[in-house]
Formats: C-alpha cells, sequence, structure tokens
C-alpha cells in the first residue's frame, strides 16, 4: 500500500484518507481503538458498528436450549406467577 500521510490538527484531530476510509468502511460514527504498539507504534483498530453486534448476539445461547422451548414464554409465566397476591392465612 502506498504511504497516505496526514497531519493532525490544533484539536488532535486527523483525517482518515478516503481510500482508506473505504476499505475498512469507516463512517461518521463508526468507532476507533488506539494503541500504542511496540517502539512508539500507533496501531487502530475499527470497531464493529453496534448493529453488526447486535445481529451477531441475536440468537446466541440457541444451542443451548432443548427442542421446543421458548424461553421468553417462561420468563413471562414466572413474572407473572411472582406477580400474583398470596393467599391470606
Amino acid at each position: 500500500m502506498v504511504p497516505m500521510i496526514t497531519t493532525v490538527t490544533g484539536k488532535n484531530q486527523v483525517t482518515i484518507p478516503a481510500r482508506i476510509a473505504r476499505m475498512l468502511d469507516i463512517q461518521p460514527g463508526t468507532r476507533l481503538n488506539w494503541e500504542i504498539g511496540e517502539a512508539g507504534m500507533l496501531i487502530v483498530h475499527v470497531l464493529p458498528q453496534r448493529g453488526q453486534l447486535a445481529r451477531e448476539a441475536a440468537g446466541m445461547g440457541k444451542a443451548w436450549l432443548s427442542p421446543g422451548s421458548d424461553p421468553v414464554a417462561e420468563l413471562i409465566e414466572e413474572r407473572l406467577s411472582d406477580a400474583k397476591p398470596l393467599a391470606s392465612h
């Protein structure tokens, strides 16, 4: 890859070169994780978008459910039984 030089502004801001932004799908709102590596090398990791994380998390744990189980219905039933008033003695 051809080196691309940017300049840090007075507010410590840097413009990401368009080519890199396109290659890494960096858009407004993209979060970056900055680290200092060996010999003072600056390392930047593009963090996944929150929507992507939510899509990846959706359905996690289904492998541990028994066939036909409905954990949401079970939770609702449990909450309703907790909310029932106790019979007076």
